[in-house]
């Protein structure tokens, strides 16, 4: 994915120029916790009449208070702030908004090849005998879920890949949009699961559990993980959603399906990533209606309180809020403290696979930190540091890099090649399968090159930390990107 480039940026706007625009339209809205409502363009309404004229039109569209983009939850029309804008003037001109019908191509596929897996899975409960059903089930660690809840949620499992099979159906009409399979692999003692979703991992927006959220339900616990998700509602009988990619990222699409909750739990998984990850969140979705469950021995992750037969209410009640008063007291922070104390490891930060002798210099991978990497021309900087920030990206670090020396297509080449751990140009009948994965690696990068002017470097990256979470910064290098004019002045 690459972030808009230098020549045409998206322009950004403010959200007061978008009320002023509103205003001056005279198209009605009210403010909510990260969007501004309003009716929608795309639905019935004269042409010629703006959509206020529409008495009591219900507010299904939805703009982004921070990047102006749109969405409306009832035609799925989406795009940017100046799509809206021009929407406007050509309804203005009588012209209806084109529709949003037509599907791109590889999303018709993706449809068509999640409804051939859907109609091959089964319902856990129709397996053939019950001992391959509670085999299946103790395999996935969910002996206690309920077939009442599985049947509730729609999930599956798919016999020929040893997957559990979660759906995506469409809020409006529940058509099927996508699926993501989840499978279990051992290595030695621990278990990992490894997922697979259909379409890919960047056109995946499924909230897992949307369609069974009531229109008055104004409280909802955020999980990172669908069968958290199932664990939740059964304890504690919650509205409960899981968010696509877990700890991963928050993307903005989501938050117009959010804004109706006037108090969101964050419990999004049990170790300090998915802690740090719930106070970024928080932020997204506006801090005073966030409440995060904190990790811990007593508070794992749902499906793991469940397993344990922990007290749900009570870890519920106990979630902190997300916004800190600006003056505390030690009190305040003395599990925040002791949560540190337990976990020295993971406070340290997230490992490298590939570096051992690294991990002894810097500890980890840490949010906020600044590591400068010097060294003369030719020496090996770039091919060290590309190495160095795939190894975050594998572990689901969403990384941005900012190549002002070589051009992108040549520094991916050198990542893909150091992704595959092999010459690609003497297999390139491998080519398509290796570039599959990196593809959904979380890595995206800055089409600048040459010298810039910060500023617009700054305002792309934290672009860029909002629509796609990002932790981590590759700036290479520091000389290309200032200019040679400011070599001697202090930076």
């Amino acid at each position: 994915d690459v972030l808009p480039s230098p020549d045409g940026p998206e322009p950004s706007v403010s959200v007061t120029e978008i009320r002023q625009y509103l205003r001056a339209h005279g198209i009605p809205f009210h403010d909510g916790y990260s969007c501004l409502h309003t009716p929608s363009l795309f639905t019935g309404g004269h042409a010629d009449q703006p959509p206020a004229a529409a008495a009591g039109a219900p507010y299904t569209l939805f703009i982004d208070k921070t990047t102006g983009s749109f969405l409306c939850t009832a035609t799925l029309a989406e795009g940017t702030w100046q799509d809206f804008q021009a929407n406007v003037e050509l309804r203005h001109r009588g012209i209806p908004p084109a529709s949003s019908e037509e599907m791109e191509e590889d999303m018709r596929q993706a449809c068509e090849d999640a409804r051939c897996i859907w109609d091959r899975a089964l319902p856990l409960w129709e397996l053939l005998d019950e001992d391959e059903t509670n085999k299946t089930k103790a395999m996935f660690g969910i002996s206690l879920v309920t077939d009442a809840t599985l049947k509730r949620f729609g999930v599956r499992y798919l016999r020929t890949a040893k997957s559990l099979v979660f759906p995506w159906f469409s809020p409006r009409n529940a058509a099927l949009k996508g699926l993501k399979l989840v499978r279990v692999e051992k290595k030695g003692d621990t278990i990992a699961y490894v997922e697979e979703t259909l379409p890919r991992f960047d056109s995946y927006h499924n909230l897992f559990g949307l369609p069974l959220i009531g229109s008055r339900d104004t409280e909802l616990v955020l999980t990172g993980w669908e069968l958290d998700a199932l664990a939740l509602h059964q304890a504690a009988g919650v509205a409960s959603l899981a968010l696509p990619r877990g700890a991963t990222c928050l993307p903005p699409t989501l938050l117009p399906y959010l804004e109706q909750f006037k108090r969101i739990t964050l419990w999004l998984g049990e170790d300090l990533r998915s802690w740090e990850a719930a106070k970024l969140f928080a932020r997204k979705l506006s801090l005073k209606r966030c409440s995060l469950v904190r990790p811990g021995n007593l508070q794992p992750r749902p499906l793991e309180a469940l397993n344990q037969g922990l007290n749900f209410t009570k870890i519920l009640r106990a979630a902190l809020p997300a916004s800190h008063k600006s003056i505390i007291s030690f009190r305040q922070l003395r599990e925040e403290v002791f949560g540190e104390l337990v976990n020295t490891e993971q406070v340290a930060g997230i490992k490298w696979m590939r570096f051992p002798e690294l991990n002894k210099l810097l500890k980890g991978h840490r949010k906020g930190e600044l590591t400068v990497f010097t060294g003369p021309t030719g020496s090996g900087k770039t091919t060290f540091i590309s190495e160095y920030a795939l190894d975050l990206c594998m572990q689901g670090v969403c990384t941005l890099w900012g190549s002002f020396e070589i051009n992108n297509v040549r520094l991916a080449k050198i990542m893909l090649t150091q992704f595959a751990g092999q010459r690609l140009e003497d297999q390139l009948e491998l080519y398509d399968e290796w570039a599959d994965r990196f593809e959904d690696l979380p890595l995206y990068f800055m089409t600048f090159h040459g010298q810039q002017n910060i500023k617009t470097v700054i305002d792309t990256m934290q672009h860029a930390v909002y629509m796609y979470d990002i932790t981590h910064v590759v700036i290479d290098n520091l000389q290309f990107m200032m200019g040679h004019d400011h070599m001697s002045v202090d930076r």
